[in-house]
């Protein structure tokens, strides 16, 4: 007798915690995994396409997924204006009537399952099985009732598909990465809302680099650098009309009204993250507002950001030493490329002469 594994969701978008947790239950159960994504799921409405949302979960499947699953679109082309477990159950238990069906579920539904539609059905042609959750305190009077089981599976991580669509997450297969990136689903699509195209495929190469940096040294929080070097240039409105740029200098940044015109959008960019996306690390804080110009004691993050925007692969120079300088080491990376721009900006006349460059210079390289 076969054993199957209901997994259905909105994977909004598909993620490394959702392949984690089918390979556990795949190997615990003995069971191929069918992942099932709503199109109208109950508790939740959905930021990408269904089409967006399958074509992530078809990119990754084979090379991710346990051996023998699939994915069913039975609940997208389902004209029911909510899919409904219960229903889903039915279609499965109709179509392998020979079979063992199990339903996983996440331990944040398990205290709520009293609240589903026809929930002693469910529990009659599936076994649930839930995954707990640090934090969760399970009903165990509702686990009796509906004779769930528990997995036991404590590793799945604390990723969660709403701190990547946030971009503050990178735990998902780079393939869905990508495709968030080339498609401009979620942080992308908001980010593209305040700058040009330009400016856009110059953030995305900015951002995937500080990634690369970050990795590669094993710099603790690697998303945090990718985050970070997607929204730095953010304050580079595409069209100003959404804030005035004087008035916000004015009135949020009025001690560095001395700096040149061209420095104004890091100190705008940091407004934004702080009143849009409600952003309160400051570090990342920090980081955009000086990336620019650089500053005196900057952070670990903010020295990448800094090399990573004026290096990255898309830049009209051949960037490559500096590059491969952060791979090795970042910090002798950020002090390469500090040297290499401050011999460009004298070569072209630029302004070194604004105190902030002038102290990053000072404090990094002793002039």
């Amino acid at each position: 007798m076969a054993n199957y594994i209901i997994y259905g969701g909105s994977f909004d978008p598909i993620h490394n915690g959702h392949l984690r947790l089918a390979r556990t239950a795949s190997l615990k159960l003995n069971a191929d995994v069918i992942f099932v994504p709503a199109r109208s799921p109950r508790w939740k409405v959905c930021e990408a396409s269904a089409k967006d949302r399958l074509k992530m979960m078809k990119l990754i499947l084979r090379l991710y997924a346990p051996a023998g699953s699939q994915i069913s679109d039975y609940e997208l082309k389902s004209d029911a204006q909510v899919n409904y477990t219960v229903d889903t159950v039915k279609y499965f238990h109709q179509k392998y009537r020979a079979s063992r069906l199990f339903l996983l579920i996440g331990a944040d539904q398990v205290n709520k399952f009293s609240e589903w539609k026809d929930a002693g059905l469910i529990s009659e042609l599936t076994q649930i099985v839930f995954v707990p959750r640090p934090g969760v305190q399970i009903n165990e009077d509702i686990v009796k009732q509906y004779h769930m089981i528990n997995l036991e599976y404590y590793e799945s991580g604390e990723v969660s598909s709403s701190l990547i669509r946030l971009g503050l997450s990178h735990d998902a297969p780079q393939e869905v990465i990508n495709y968030i990136e080339k498609n401009k689903l979620y942080y992308v699509n908001k980010l593209a809302q305040y700058v040009d195209e330009k400016r856009l495929l110059h953030s995305i190469e900015v951002a995937k680099l500080s990634y690369q940096i970050a990795v590669v040294n094993q710099l603790e929080n690697p998303s945090k650098f990718y985050f970070t070097g997607m929204f730095h240039d953010v304050g580079k409105l595409a069209n100003y009309g959404k804030i005035d740029p004087n008035q916000v200098m004015e009135k949020e940044y009025s001690e560095y009204l001395d700096m040149p015109k061209f420095a104004y959008h890091q100190f705008i960019g940091e407004y934004i993250l702080k009143n849009d996306f409600n952003i309160k690390d400051e570090d990342i804080l920090n980081a955009v507002k000086f990336h620019c110009t650089g500053s005196a004691n900057m952070s670990q993050l903010a020295m990448v950001i800094y090399a990573a925007d004026k290096i990255e692969p898309t830049r009209q120079f051949d960037s490559r030493f500096l590059i491969n300088s952060c791979m090795k080491n970042w910090k002798q990376g950020f002090l390469d490329t500090l040297k290499d721009n401050r011999k460009y900006l004298l070569a072209h006349a630029k302004d070194i002469e604004n105190r902030l460059t002038h102290e990053c210079f000072k404090m990094y390289l002793g002039d």
